[in-house]
């Protein structure tokens, strides 16, 4: 039987199925009904009622509600698990690992639900300010679109739905279609936690049809995880709603001739391959002193060799596969393309279906697509640099501006680091994929707009209301 979709709090089916693929073997993990555009419609109004009670919540009633979903995430922590890697082909370790993530961004906000602040504003600066009394709260925006991806579907989805519960708004969630299983099950748990049904929709559908839901007026904002160039669209799309967009990344990881090599070997091993690479802000690019760069290269490759490939459901697997058939293929396309330009593939090897093995290049160039691009797999390359501005510049030679990493002892250089590096953030002695949950996490350029981070979220979904009374 297919699975159902979740409308204003009333389970719905369609004439439209869509079977989930297990990606490692191409078998059928599920099937869903897919939401169709009355579907959409029917939400919205449905949210339209239900911000009518999520915005009158007391406080304790949120912090009550998100409580209540930490507790029913843990309860239900293997299951979600399982159901993320049936869906992506994420392997155990890292489904558990967002599993885990997932229960600290609800745990998080409900402690940020209590902390949505005002201010008082004393006006009689100026003269014509005096007997008046000014106060500032903020409010919920109203309906929130959050738009979810497939390679961390329950983290990222909480990112968008926990902070709009900790502000009173009203949330519809369009899940990854091809990997949205985990997010059907949170949709049931949110409801046993308590959240009004009426604002709350989860309506998996295809990509295009959710943009009736972007370009619809009566949502106050889009949240949006995904690739740079359908973030872009949509937010020229999205008209006067507010947009936040978290979006991809060609993240690169500085290496100086100071630096630890043993840290950096083992961050940079994990930080390149985990999630089979599919992390926006995976490690794509290890920027080598010249220095280091023949005694990292002999320590990094073993390392990677150790990496063990296969099955993502064996608790021991190290790189599970790709999402899907034609991902695998256009990353084998890039890494042969950069190959033929004068790469050299110090390990790598003949793709499986959708199994990518670890591949490391060497001797590229600015300009291959391995460099330029977001390759979104178990890819990555290394590049000798001269001098620390030329790895500064290195690492600045890109489109994209998420997060980077940088290994020196030097306090200076991290401090030219922070200031001098075109990211949203600098991970010193660690790598670009660090992140922890209260952060505030975002990109520049075309990585995205806005932060993630349930404070920052929480602004981001509020807006400033002022008072003043006259005391006279």
């Amino acid at each position: 039987m297919a699975e159902k979709f979740l409308v204003g709090g009333e389970w719905r089916t369609s004439n439209e199925t869509l079977d989930v693929m297990f990606p490692y073997d191409g078998s059928v993990s599920a099937t869903i009904y897919m939401a169709t555009e009355n579907d959409l419609d029917d939400a919205v109004v449905a949210a339209q009622r239900g911000f009518e009670i999520t915005r009158k919540l007391p406080t304790y009633r949120r912090v009550e509600i998100l409580r209540n979903l930490h507790r029913l995430f843990r309860e239900n922590f293997e299951r979600m698990v399982d159901l993320m890697i049936l869906e992506s082909g994420k392997n155990r370790k890292t489904a558990a690992g967002e599993m885990s993530r997932a229960c600290q961004t609800v745990l998080v906000a409900s402690e940020e639900a209590g902390r949505n602040y005002g201010e008082v504003l004393d006006l009689d600066w100026t003269e014509p300010g005096l007997g008046h009394r000014g106060f500032v709260r903020r409010y919920p925006v109203g309906i929130v679109l959050g738009i979810t991806p497939f390679n961390y579907p329950v983290n990222l989805g909480c990112h968008k739905l926990a902070p709009a519960i900790a502000t009173g708004n009203a949330v519809i969630i369009k899940p990854p279609e091809i990997a949205p299983l985990s997010s059907l099950l949170m949709a049931q748990l949110v409801l046993e936690a308590g959240f009004p049904p009426e604002a709350f929709s989860m309506l998996p559908c295809p990509g295009p049809r959710a943009e009736k839901l972007v370009t619809d007026p009566r949502i106050a904002m889009l949240s949006f995880t995904g690739s740079a160039p359908v973030g872009w669209m949509l937010k020229a799309k999205a008209g006067r709603k507010r947009v936040a967009l978290e979006l991809g990344g060609n993240a690169p990881a500085i290496v100086h001739e100071d630096a630890d090599l043993n840290v950096a070997v083992q961050k940079t091993v994990i930080g390149s391959f985990a999630n089979a690479g599919q992390n926006c802000i995976s490690v794509q690019r290890i920027l080598l002193h010249r220095s280091i760069y023949e005694d990292f290269c002999d320590r990094f490759v073993p390392a990677v060799q150790a990496l063990k490939v296969g099955d993502p459901r064996d608790p021991a697997t190290d790189i599970g596969p790709l999402i899907n058939i034609r991902a695998a293929e256009r990353v084998e396309a890039w890494v042969h393309e950069a190959v033929a330009q004068g790469a050299t593939m110090l390990l790598g090897g003949k793709r499986e279906g959708t199994m990518i093995p670890a591949t490391v290049l060497a001797e590229v160039t600015p300009t291959m697509k391995v460099c330029i691009e977001e390759v979104f797999a178990p890819v990555v390359t290394l590049s000798p640099y001269e001098t620390w501005d030329d790895a500064i510049q290195q690492a600045n030679a890109s489109n994209f501006g998420l997060q980077a990493g940088v290994f020196t002892n030097d306090i200076r250089r991290m401090m030219d680091a922070w200031e001098r590096l075109e990211v949203g953030g600098v991970q010193i002695n660690d790598v670009s994929t660090f992140r922890v949950d209260h952060m505030p996490y975002g990109g520049i350029k075309d990585s995205g707009l806005g932060r993630e981070g349930v404070r920052y979220t929480m602004q981001e979904m509020t807006e400033m209301r002022q008072l003043v009374i006259n005391m006279g």
